[in-house]
């Protein structure tokens, strides 16, 4: 191919970022701006230049460790990062595909287990109503980690002040919301 593009191979976890979200990983010549300007960085396994090295290596066991890293959990998706890109690289997208299929293929980081409930929990929400339901969210991110009781005593202040809605918005087209999940699972 002509221009400098190239035909990912879904071969490698790096074929299989670069088909899912457009992004050509070789673009990140690993400068660290994006680690230098990211708030949680510090307390990363891999920050990202570090991910998109091994990922460009592509090296099965490199894949496995960056898959199974915690750093990949810890991403705000903030875009810090993606706005230092020198390169203008998309990382936040390259980040979420990564946890999508950490969790896909079993592999997220066990420190990670809270986060991930979280991430579900969102999803779920979003999936079933097509907005965020905080009650519903809260609830369901409780019966994941198990840990009913933490934080409980917030509740009342924030129901009396109208931060947590009894009754969720749902949107007009939820089974358009639904059309939209299943066919970025790729059951479509």
């Amino acid at each position: 191919m002509s221009h400098g593009t190239h035909a990912p191979s879904t071969d490698t976890l790096a074929g299989r970022v670069e088909a899912a979200t457009g992004v050509n990983l070789a673009q990140c010549y690993q400068c660290g701006k994006c680690a230098a300007g990211c708030p949680v960085s510090d307390q990363m396994d891999l920050p990202p230049s570090q991910v998109f090295r091994l990922l460009q290596l592509g090296f099965p066991e490199l894949d496995k460790k960056v898959l199974a890293s915690e750093g990949i959990w810890l991403c705000l998706t903030c875009e810090t990062c993606t706005s230092r890109c020198p390169q203008e690289v998309a990382i936040t997208a390259v980040m979420d595909y990564l946890r999508q299929e950490a969790l896909r293929t079993g592999v997220a980081h066990p420190k990670s287990r809270e986060i991930v409930a979280f991430h579900r929990a969102f999803l779920d929400s979003i999936r079933e109503t097509g907005r965020l339901y905080e009650i519903g969210l809260v609830a369901d991110y409780k019966m994941r980690t198990f840990d009913l009781l933490k934080d409980v005593m917030l509740a009342p202040a924030m129901l009396t002040r109208g931060k947590l809605p009894l009754v969720p918005h749902v949107v007009h087209d939820r089974a358009g919301v639904k059309a939209l999940f299943k066919r970025s699972a790729g059951k479509e």
